[in-house]
């Protein structure tokens, strides 16, 4: 995600920060239904904190054992994991006029993740330096296809939540995605960090956000009182 060792080791460890941030507002939110989208900053930020030991595996600073078992956790992570996490966490953040899109893009990413997991199952996770990034080699069937299927379950979930603040995660991660897959592309430098950071930014003003529902239900409660 970040460009050495010590960038992803800090920049996962202030991601995670704002995750547990992002956990205690959503717990005193009383919306038990925002907490798993109220924990990605925290996945995201494990994510960092472990490719920084994929990092020091690069550079024969780890036992070969402990760097595969790095190697694989980023994987798992990146993906199967996050296409089923955050289209779920979407519908369970969702009002119940508004969750057969969700629901719909889990199901997508649930079909994803499947042959994702086979991958990782069927032969080890290798990655290199690339430039000032990190290469990863998978073994990936038909990388096209899931890809879309990909962003379609995660950006598309965001897109059509029906929360405004949500809509502008899917904005940013849409381009975000785009912009990174091209930095990253040219060696230059990966900015997925970056990328993770103000996704955790938005989801912690999410966390602190009223809804309107619950904005006109408590000015209607105020007057009866």
């Amino acid at each position: 995600m970040c460009w050495s060792a010590q960038a992803d080791a800090v920049a996962g460890g202030v991601v995670a920060g704002v995750g547990l941030a992002c956990l205690v507002r959503a717990h005193r939110s009383g919306r038990p239904g925002r907490l798993p989208l109220a924990a990605l900053p925290l996945v995201l930020g494990v994510h960092q904190l472990v490719e920084a030991l994929v990092w020091l595996g690069t550079d024969g600073g780890l036992p070969d054992g402990l760097a595969a078992a790095a190697r694989t956790t980023w994987a798992v992570i990146a993906l199967p994991l996050l296409p089923v996490l955050v289209p779920a966490a979407v519908w369970c953040a969702t009002g119940e006029r508004q969750r057969r899109m969700p629901a719909a893009l889990t199901l997508l990413g649930a079909a994803v993740a499947v042959p994702l997991s086979v991958a990782l199952a069927s032969r080890p996770v290798s990655a290199g330096v690339h430039g000032h990034t990190l290469d990863y080699a998978v073994g990936i069937p038909h990388p096209a296809l899931l890809l879309a299927g990909y962003l379609l379950a995660t950006v598309g979930s965001l897109l059509m939540s029906g929360d405004r603040l949500l809509r502008r995660l899917g904005l940013l991660t849409g381009a975000g995605a785009i912009a990174c897959a091209l930095l990253w592309h040219l060696a230059f430098v990966s900015t997925w960090c970056a990328l993770a950071a103000l996704t955790s930014l938005l989801l912690l003003q999410w966390t602190g956000h009223r809804p309107a529902a619950d904005l006109a239900h408590a000015h209607s409660a105020d007057r009866n009182r």
